[in-house]
């Protein structure tokens, strides 16, 4: 390595350290002081079906991780809608082969004093798996891909949820 390739790997090195203290969290507390605590503060509301089981405990997880439990200002009301397609079918055998869970999250965030629609919204999301001729297989195959819809629903909603709680005041 030449005296140039280590000067320009030290240059590079340097302009990335300093760059790398200008970036800060989307929603941290730096940008938006209080967020994190009125993310905490938001209850939700139970879900139906399996689904509504993976999705209400990843979202919990996603906005109070703390353990903490503070007095809920806001309520997160969420409706789930699920469709499996089969894309993809052998032509031999006449089976799918692949499947896509695919699902949409209605969603209302209220303020729980006084009942006010604080923000609604619609996340999408959809997940793949492939099928077998083993019906147990099959069926672990489809939870799994609920299961990792439920988790990119949740961060969805997690998202949006922080955009509209930051401006509230």
């Amino acid at each position: 390595m030449s005296w140039f390739d280590r000067a320009r790997a030290a240059a590079v090195l340097a302009m990335v350290a300093t760059l790398g203290a200008c970036f800060q969290p989307l929603y941290g507390e730096a940008s938006h002081p209080g967020l994190t605590e009125k993310m905490r503060e938001v209850e939700v509301a139970p879900i139906a079906d399996r689904i509504g089981h993976y999705l209400g405990d990843d979202l919990i997880s996603n906005l109070n991780g703390s353990g903490a439990a503070p007095t809920p200002k806001y309520r997160l009301t969420i409706h789930v809608t699920l469709a499996t397609t089969t894309p993809t079918v052998e032509s031999q055998i006449l089976t799918a082969d692949a499947a896509t869970v695919a699902g949409t999250a209605q969603f209302d965030l209220v303020k729980i004093e006084g009942s006010k629609v604080v923000y609604s919204g619609k996340a999408n999301a959809a997940a793949v798996y492939d099928r077998t001729f083993q019906s147990f297989g099959n069926l672990r195959a489809a939870r799994d891909a609920e299961i990792r819809l439920a988790r990119s629903l949740a961060s969805e909603i997690e998202l949006r949820v922080g955009a509209a709680l930051a401006e509230v005041r």
